[in-house]
């Protein structure tokens, strides 16, 4: 399915999982799909399973936008305390449109609590209390994480990181009965046999012509690209070669400091997500990676570059891109935002040291080259989300790796045969209804969904 037609059912109003292989475009569908929504007087809500996601789209995560928080589970009482909730029950019966990203990384009740508090916020049976909901994600990366287990017999909850379900197995998912639009067009590897690669991972079907390719990519560190982000799968590994990388250069060192306005928990979960750290230490000489979009001025959230100088008056950092383009880098907003204003926001450099990263942050980037030590990956997709970060196989540098980087869930493996056979059935179905009719689907759900002051819809200005 192309990322038109998945926009053409979106518009339907139908319920829809937007799903695809990194670099399909699922994100880029789903802002074109915001900006129709606004236009016509919608304002969805725009959700993510995690904070680092969340400030990826500017928005909130699904915990905190349906009141839920860090439960597991909810009884009847700790529905009925949600929905009482003035301020969460104003925006869930607002919302007409609900859309939540990386969807892969949400644990299964967690689905299933959100479908419960909108059912009763909204007074309505129907999924998710009738709104339409657009579930985004790649099911072949990384997987939900369960960090808190409630302990029955002391009645209390402690934290422990667990795999947890798939959203897929929710009795939400079911009730949704999402029409699956699989993304197939590919607009972030640039390289055939990379591409080879990295479908055969999503097959469980890695070949030794396939393996040939990733071991020719084996490199001794000191071969590796100066300037090359690293990619490591634990923390402190990536803490500590950045601190000692920036201890090295003899230049002056300036600090960058985050300025936040809003509410505290707001402001704290914005920080949580956002890739640029709360305090940016930096020097000429730092290797830096973007941690925003803004294609006018040149660079995107994963763009490589070397800190080169910093302007007299402001101090603000000038940057020297991986592609030679010469950026003074002012400090930018995250923010959450709800019905179009902004309820919460910090201002910080769009900058972050870049000698090594995480996998984990890494998901959702695109990167020209990057060296990676996946030898101690452990769990299912963290390999693949790595590996397809990279455009092409000439930008990959391993330092190690081991057997599980070529391991995908193997329930994964089999519902993903199934969202293609189902998506490509939803295909030829829309196909088959006439342009006049299409129109008509999309004339009645703009109506239906619309803000109105009396008998005259709200237009609003497509952004």
């Amino acid at each position: 399915m192309t990322q038109e037609e998945a926009l053409i059912i979106l518009k339907t109003g139908a319920n829809v999982f937007l799903t695809g292989e990194p670099g399909a475009g699922k994100t880029y569908t789903v802002n074109r799909y915001t900006k129709y929504l606004r236009g016509e007087g919608i304002e969805p809500a725009i959700t993510a399973s995690t904070g680092i996601a969340a400030t990826h789209i500017g928005g909130m995560t699904i915990h905190s936008w349906s009141g839920i928080g860090i439960k597991n589970k909810l009884d009847a009482y700790d529905i009925d305390k949600i929905a009482s909730n003035e301020y969460i029950s104003k925006r869930i019966n607002k919302t007409k449109v609900l859309i939540i990203d990386e969807v892969s990384m949400l644990h299964a009740d967690t689905l299933s609590m959100v479908d419960a508090v909108c059912r009763s916020v909204k007074m309505n049976e129907e999924a998710f209390g009738g709104m339409q909901v657009i579930l985004v994600g790649d099911f072949f990366q990384l997987p939900p994480i369960q960090k808190y287990s409630f302990d029955n017999e002391n009645q209390s909850m402690f934290e422990e990181e667990q795999v947890a379900p798939f959203a897929y197995t929710s009795s939400a998912w079911s009730r949704l009965a999402p029409v699956a639009c699989y993304i197939t067009e590919q607009y972030r590897q640039e390289d055939g046999d990379f591409l080879d690669l990295l479908s055969a991972i999503r097959r469980g079907n890695v070949t030794e012509e396939n393996m040939k390719h990733i071991e020719a990519r084996s490199v001794m560190y000191e071969d590796t690209p100066e300037n090359a982000t690293k990619l490591f799968s634990h923390n402190a590994d990536v803490d500590r070669l950045n601190t000692e990388a920036l201890s090295k250069i003899s230049s002056e060192v300036r600090n960058f400091n985050t300025v936040s306005t809003g509410a505290p928990a707001l402001v704290a979960m914005i920080k949580k997500g956002c890739l640029s750290p709360e305090s940016l230490a930096l020097k000429v000489g730092a290797l830096v990676m973007f941690t925003k979009n803004n294609p006018n001025k040149g660079f995107v959230n994963g763009t490589l570059g070397t800190v080169i100088r910093f302007e007299k008056e402001t101090w603000y950092p000038v940057v020297q891109t991986s592609n030679n383009k010469i950026i003074t880098v002012e400090p930018m907003d995250w923010s959450i935002e709800e019905n179009g204003k902004i309820k919460a926001s910090i201002a910080q450099v769009p900058l972050r040291l870049a000698w090594a990263i995480t996998v984990h942050k890494s998901q959702g980037m695109s990167l020209d080259c990057a060296v990676m030590d996946l030898s101690g990956v452990f769990e299912y997709g963290q390999g693949y989300v790595a590996l397809s970060r990279v455009r092409k196989l000439s930008g990959l540098y391993l330092l190690g790796i081991n057997e599980q980087v070529f391991r995908v869930h193997p329930d994964v493996l089999e519902k993903d045969i199934e969202f293609r056979t189902r998506s490509e059935e939803a295909r030829e179905a829309f196909t088959k209804i006439s342009p006049a009719d299409i129109e008509k689907m999309h004339e009645n759900f703009s109506k239906a969904s619309g803000e109105y002051v009396g008998n005259k819809k709200i237009k609003k200005k497509r952004r």
